[in-house]
């Protein structure tokens, strides 16, 4: 048996060998805990399925004929936004520079990444945080996603995805988790990323609507009178997409502390709680409004509950918790209510819940912040905490990084979407042809006239049964013919 490897004793300076040894000379596990290791890589797994959990919840609230869509977004999210962030997004706010503003290249395509301690939580090796960050993005670029509600382009919108992640995502993210980032130096307190994550993708999702303009809706078949507004498809697909979103959600939080201690434990019961006030607060008030109840309600309660706690969980005492989900759930309730008021057709109410839901919980993070949380990771020596703790200014502090992430993802969404309009073969919006037929009938040949269990194919009957004749439908009134 060979003899074993010499165990690192200190860690090197970075720019001398930013690997933090050669793991042919020395044992590069040596100074880390198993344990934090193995809870960041559960974390992993468990936050990986947000982003097509959020493929199945878009999906049941989309009409029937472009749900399809939204399934394969999501796996396009995983696959492309994931690949991306190998190649340079890891880098661009997690590289170890002294840009306030964004990251180099040094870590492009995982290079230099390795065993050196994150920039994140020196517990962990920094491939265990770019294995955990990725999850990030990708469900980030999917709740953005579903901002092209049956009338935006295919090609174009995951063209713009790409784009949106490294002009919008990276910048923010490096501004609030980089030392180096401005924002991060200022003192915001972000636990889990509610600017780079749900108020950046909810005014994302404002700029792209106001982009593609409304829907069509030649049969007048709206719920609404002032703004296009149809009934979900499937409202099991709906809380089936909400449980798995909830159940990785605890993960997304819990494992933001970066390591395996009191204050990832003490996160996960913050989320918990939250998401439980937020759906039990929309209940009690569409009941008021309605006198009656629904799936797709109490979803979109319990999603608000989960984003106003993601930047307060590792900051917060827990008894604050479901105070914070109850009054984020009180805020998005209303704003996708009254919606109709600004006239822009976003229909899954992306901007309200996560975009002023996120507004909401980095004020109430700024409000509520304990000092003592944070020392629970056995890390953070110090924290000032919120207004609740006398420290004034961190209420400042809070609404102008809410403001700010906002304000970038909206304006470059509109520049970006503008750009992308104009180039040929790019053009945002789907024909209008393509709109009432449905996207996936456009795009998915799965949507082909469905030949299992009939008897029939395309050409003829199967097995010698006769051929049954496809449903009649009510034909699409007479429009255009664009080439889209």
């Amino acid at each position: 048996m060979a003899d074993r490897l010499p165990p690192v004793t200190e860690w090197p300076d970075y720019n001398t060998q930013p690997l933090g040894a050669d793991p042919l000379k020395q044992d590069v596990n040596a100074m880390y805990n198993k344990g934090d290791i193995c809870f960041l890589v559960i974390c992993t797994a468990l936050c990986w399925q947000i982003t097509p959990a959020i493929g199945f919840l878009y999906a049941g609230m989309h009409r029937r004929k472009s749900a399809l869509t939204m399934v394969f977004q999501s796996l396009f999210c995983a696959c492309a936004v994931g690949i991306q962030f190998w190649l340079y997004g890891y880098s661009l706010y997690q590289s170890h520079t002294t840009s306030p503003v964004i990251g180099n290249l040094s870590k492009a395509v995982l290079h230099n990444v390795l065993a050196y301690p994150s920039l994140a939580n020196s517990d962990i090796p920094d491939i265990v945080y770019a294995c955990f960050g990725v999850t990030f993005v990708t469900c980030t670029a999917m709740i953005l996603a579903g901002a092209m509600l049956e009338r935006g382009r295919l090609l174009p919108s995951m063209v713009f995805l790409l784009f949106w992640t490294t002009f919008v995502y990276y910048f923010l993210a490096h501004w609030e988790w980089n030392p180096a980032g401005w924002l991060a130096k200022l003192g915001v307190m972000d636990f889990a990323g509610s600017g780079p994550v749900h108020i950046a993708s909810g005014f994302g999702a404002l700029a792209w609507a106001l982009m593609l303009g409304r829907r069509k809706d030649p049969y007048q078949e709206s719920h609404h009178p002032k703004l296009p507004h149809f009934k979900p498809h499937n409202p099991v697909l709906v809380a089936i997409g909400t449980i798995l979103i909830w159940f990785g959600w605890l993960a997304f939080n819990g494992g933001s502390t970066a390591n395996l201690s009191i204050r990832s434990v003490y996160a996960i019961v913050n989320t918990n709680l939250s998401a439980c006030g937020g759906g039990i607060s929309w209940v009690i008030l569409e009941y008021i409004h309605t006198k009656r109840f629904s799936i797709v309600g109490f979803s979109s309660g319990i999603i608000s509950g989960l984003v106003g706690i993601t930047p307060a969980a590792g900051f917060v005492p827990v008894y604050t918790s479901t105070l914070i989900g109850w009054l984020t759930s009180v805020g998005c309730f209303y704003v996708t209510k009254y919606k109709y008021l600004i006239g822009v057709d976003e229909g899954l109410d992306i901007f309200a819940i996560h975009g002023v839901g996120g507004v909401i919980g980095d004020v109430m993070t700024g409000f509520f912040a304990a000092p003592f949380v944070p020392s629970l990771d056995g890390v953070t020596s110090a924290s000032p905490g919120g207004w609740y703790a006398q420290n004034w200014k961190q209420m400042g502090y809070q609404l102008a990084a809410a403001l700010t992430c906002a304000s970038w993802s909206f304006f470059i969404s509109c520049f970006l979407l503008f750009v992308i309009d104009k180039i040929p073969g790019l053009h945002i919006r789907a024909s209008e042809e393509a709109e009432l037929q449905g996207l996936d009938q456009k795009y998915f040949f799965d949507c082909e006239d469905d030949i299992f269990g009939t008897g029939r194919s395309m050409g003829g009957s199967l097995m010698g049964q006769v051929p049954i004749e496809p449903a009649r439908t009510t034909p699409l009134p007479e429009v255009e013919q664009k080439k889209d």
